[in-house]
């Protein structure tokens, strides 16, 4: 009900009073007045006054399950939502979802992680208030190999959902990060369950730096933030469910061919390396060359010798040769 009441009020030109709210429920006033309680607690700013009912302020950055629910847009994505307060990881929550059967395109979001997941192996600085963290549970019908460009096709879908609430065009550093002006903003986890050549199930985890004001000295020439980058207040919730939608328009997209051939060229679009000098790093060794974008396979392809190579996700880092991109 916290979800209908919201979307009610929002929806309102001015004030509802507790009687229709009674009858549009079927609950007692007692029963509407504890919701309303509980969204003030939620952050919500619900002004009541006698005779006239309940109306709503701006509530700034409130970003719980139901604020979430209120503001999806989706046909499919996020219409099973688990939303915590506070989790390990949004990744490792959507695996145990996945196993107690929880639907495709569930949607698994957290206030804050207390154990969040980076790309080999390392750690996500996920501090409450501060940014989304939100994983997407995926339990599609094409072969392993595909998985990864899943990656990319969440990379497109961040860029659009920040540009569309703040009107800031980021760039993807291929494979899994968004950036502005050069600093990363989000990074994408891509994890999956497969018996030979089944997948069980795929786990898409977003990472997007909203709020933090200051990062440690040891990456601040390397990360940023929405607030750092354009000095306003991005509503977390309000994010989170445009990247949802962006999300499902693009993968959509890909399904049509099980590949990249329909995105590819607005992906290159936003590719911050394209035509730059870039390293790759790989264990046996590596070698610069010039970055050509990707293929319809996601695999970034450099020039290098006379000859262009493909690299392929998951197997090497690809740095630009005077640092981060």
């Amino acid at each position: 009900m916290k979800t209908e009441i919201i979307k009610l009020l929002k929806a309102a030109p001015d004030y509802v009073s507790g009687q229709e709210l009674c009858e549009t429920f079927g609950v007692s006033r007692t029963a509407v007045w504890k919701v309303i309680r509980q969204l003030q607690e939620d952050g919500y700013e619900i002004e009541a006054k006698r005779n006239r009912g309940y109306r709503l302020g701006d509530s700034g950055d409130v970003f719980t399950g139901a604020e979430l629910r209120s503001l999806l847009n989706t046909r499919w994505v996020g219409h099973n939502l688990v939303f915590l307060e506070q989790v390990d990881s949004t990744n490792e929550e959507a695996k145990r979802q996945a196993e107690k059967g929880a639907p495709d395109g569930t949607l698994v979001a957290a206030a804050e992680q207390s154990a969040g997941k980076g790309r080999r192996g390392r750690t996500w600085i996920s501090e409450k208030g501060t940014g989304v963290w939100m994983s997407l549970l995926l339990r599609p019908d094409f072969p392993p190999e595909c998985a990864s460009m899943l990656t990319l096709v969440a990379a497109m879908a961040v860029e659009k959902g920040i540009s569309r609430v703040t009107g800031v065009d980021g760039q993807i550093k291929w494979p899994n990060d968004v950036v502005i002006e050069g600093k990363k903003v989000c990074g994408i986890l891509t994890e999956m369950s497969t018996e030979m050549e089944c997948i069980h199930y795929v786990v898409v985890g977003i990472g997007i730096n909203v709020g933090t004001e200051e990062f440690p000295e040891e990456i601040r020439d390397l990360a940023t933030s929405l607030y750092l980058s354009t000095q306003k207040k991005v509503k977390r919730a309000v994010l989170a469910a445009a990247v949802a939608e962006a999300w499902e328009f693009y993968y959509e997209q890909f399904l049509k061919s099980g590949d990249l051939r329909f995105l590819m060229e607005e992906y290159n679009e936003r590719l911050v390396n394209r035509g730059r000098e870039v390293k790759v790093l790989a264990l046996d060794g590596g070698y610069m060359g010039i970055s050509q974008g990707i293929n319809e396979k996601g695999e970034l392809l450099v020039e290098t010798g006379g000859m262009v190579r493909t690299v392929i996700s998951g197997e090497v880092s690809v740095r630009g040769i005077y640092g981060y991109v």
